[in-house]
């Protein structure tokens, strides 16, 4: 995951300012950068059902080498046709890869918030390195170029995959996996999430640089900022999902979303990166705090694919709509402006979680 991610993650910093050197519009942008998780959105549930039938491992490597095909697109790709049908590659194999890496982790459950937490530092790794080394290579060889060379070490996760332990062959209860259902108000959270996180910070944040420095500059300080979210992902994930194995990973959520709605009043307010420090480090939080929620709620013997299926699905729902909207409301809704809104919106989604969750206590 590690490696695969590195095209991924450069593209965010790049495309935004660099488009008319990819044949983009602004607003193509926006559907290049939400297209990824459009198509995951739907297609979770029939990736779970795949994994399940050829195995995790096999599974990793096929999305090795969809990786390595995705990020070669980026470096040759003009115009929308080439790009959004890479976009669209990357989507179904990071879905494979978030699906994998997850049943790795939560096949023992007493540690699944340690293990999941321990996993997103290393799944980091490579999206820092990308951030800080590839906007460098953009300024020096080019967009582009930078996208190609980024090919060859995206390559070596094909022979990581071969590496990867068979899983052990067990007695689980398997549901059919679906993607989309009614949402619950956990659901709503992770929606929020992922439109704010993923979708309206990613995609202005360069450009809230660029309105007093060069692109080359606003590409490093918004890299630089973007590669935060990587590496406090790295050192949270793991400290946090260690706590929510001890404590229960309910309280820890709470407050980890709580702080992360503090972190977007502060861009909406002009402290653009004090508010980007706090916004990063708690989202890299509910990267463990999610997963591990859903962890502790299953049964020991049963599958836990379908369950991190659906919660992927409402993350990415919102991710995928985050830069798509963002991308279009810019003319008319400023990037600080619409930072508060989302925060706004995370508040009261945190608000129904907690109201939802104590009614439902009440009735037990």
């Amino acid at each position: 995951m590690s490696l695969a991610l590195l095209g991924d993650a450069l593209l965010y910093a790049v495309l935004p300012v660099y488009a008319s050197e990819f044949g983009l519009t602004l607003g193509w942008v926006g559907v290049m950068l939400s297209a990824n998780r459009f198509i995951r959105v739907f297609a979770y549930g029939a990736v779970a059902r795949v994994t399940q039938s050829i195995g995790v491992r096999n599974m990793c490597f096929v999305a090795a080498a969809t990786a390595t095909l995705s990020t070669s697109l980026y470096g040759v790709g003009q115009g929308p046709t080439v790009l959004l049908f890479a976009r669209l590659l990357w989507g179904l194999t990071y879905a494979s890869l978030v699906l994998a890496t997850l049943s790795y982790a939560v096949e023992f459950r007493a540690r699944a918030g340690t293990r999941i937490g321990v996993g997103q530092a290393i799944q980091r790794i490579g999206p820092i390195l990308a951030l800080f080394g590839g906007a460098w290579l953009v300024g020096t060889i080019g967009a582009q170029a930078a996208f190609l060379f980024l090919t060859v070490p995206t390559a070596c996760a094909i022979l990581v995959a071969f590496t990867l332990p068979k899983e052990r062959v067990r007695a689980q209860k398997q549901s059919r996996p679906t993607s989309l259902a009614r949402p619950k108000p956990i659901d709503v959270l992770f929606f929020l999430q992922g439109y704010g996180v993923d979708g309206v910070f990613a995609f202005t944040i360069t450009l809230i640089f660029a309105r007093e420095a060069s692109l080359a500059d606003a590409v490093l300080s918004g890299g630089a900022l973007l590669a935060l979210r990587h590496f406090a992902e790295a050192i949270a994930a793991p400290f946090f999902g260690w706590i929510a194995d001890r404590v229960g990973a309910r309280p820890v959520f709470v407050a980890a979303a709580f702080l992360t709605t503090i972190g977007f009043v502060c861009v909406a307010s002009g402290l653009t990166i004090l508010g980007a420090v706090i916004m990063l480090v708690f989202r890299g939080a509910l990267a463990s705090l999610g997963p591990a929620v859903i962890a502790q709620s299953l049964d020991v013997d049963e599958d836990a694919i379908g369950p991190m299926a659906r919660m992927q699905a409402w993350r990415d729902l919102g991710a995928a709509f985050g830069p798509l909207a963002t991308g279009f409301a810019l003319p008319f809704a400023s990037a600080e402006l619409q930072h508060g809104l989302v925060a706004i919106a995370l508040a009261l989604g945190l608000a129904y979680w907690l109201v939802d969750h104590r009614t439902a206590a009440r009735r037990v």
